[in-house]
């Protein structure tokens, strides 16, 4: 049997008035959102002093089996690689 997917769906769940979908809504003060919890606190960055915060990366340079793209500049490994131009190789992302 055919069936029209374009024709507007009608079910009992539809049929519901606006009425009964504001009552489904919580209350605007009932934000679970905003309401924060001792082992999770809020952070508030804007405007702070962050002078003396002082951060740990640790950086790895190219591994042999990986190479940079010259075209989004992504340092992928080699099984990635597309193919090999004059100025570097290109990632089959790029290539694509």
């Amino acid at each position: 049997m055919a069936t029209d997917y374009d024709a507007p769906r009608k079910s009992e769940e539809d049929a519901d008035s606006i009425e009964a979908l504001k009552e489904r809504v919580p209350a605007k003060g009932a934000s679970a959102i905003d309401s924060e919890d001792a082992d999770n606190p809020g952070f508030e960055l804007a405007g702070a002093d962050l002078s003396d915060l002082e951060l740990d990366v640790v950086v790895l340079p190219q591994q042999a089996d990986e190479f940079t793209c010259v075209n989004c500049f992504l340092v992928r490994h080699r099984s990635q690689m597309s193919r090999e131009t004059d100025l570097g190789p290109i990632c089959a992302e790029c290539d694509a």
